[in-house]
């Protein structure tokens, strides 16, 4: 057996179609039926076409949507804010604390949460934007207090109708 001798084995392989090679390839349309754009070279589907039925993308319904009103806050359990408080002695916690100690981001808003709450055992100062009830009972119940930071209202504009 030489390089020269090799063959596929019989019935493994097929001859190519040869499209547009006249009359006894496919014929003179070379499959592509008559007529229209598909027919023309240089036909290209659109993403999603399909032959003019409703594409899938829009026949699957589309549920849930998103709220522009929401307030997104920045939960920190009060466990660990207990526990950083011991490590650094402090009793009095606001915004910039926990932003120094990597509790929470700058621009965010802090909401304190109850997970640990048996764990309060002195009396903290907590300035936050929001409270769990769990987490507010907790810092109460030992004598501490759960500020609220105030947010400033955006002032609505009077509307100014021009009296006729």
């Amino acid at each position: 057996m030489e390089l020269h001798n090799l063959k596929p084995k019989r019935g493994s392989t097929k001859n190519r179609k040869r499209i547009a090679r006249g009359e006894g390839s496919r014929g003179g349309t070379s499959t592509r039926g008559n007529k229209g754009a598909q027919a023309r070279t240089g036909y290209q589907a659109k993403r999603g076409f399909e032959g003019g039925q409703m594409p899938l993308h829009k026949r699957i319904p589309k549920f849930g949507f998103t709220n522009i009103n929401r307030v997104e806050y920045w939960g920190i359990n009060i466990d660990a804010i207990v526990k950083i408080a011991d490590d650094n002695k402090v009793t009095e916690i606001h915004k910039e604390f926990l932003v120094n100690n990597g509790l929470a981001q700058k621009k965010s808003l802090i909401k304190i949460l109850g997970r640990g709450s048996d764990k309060v055992t002195k009396a903290y100062n907590i300035t936050a934007d929001a409270y769990s009830e769990t987490a507010k009972n907790a810092i109460e119940a030992k004598g501490g207090k759960a500020n609220i930071t105030v947010r400033p209202v955006a002032v609505a504009k009077e509307s100014t109708k021009a009296s006729k």
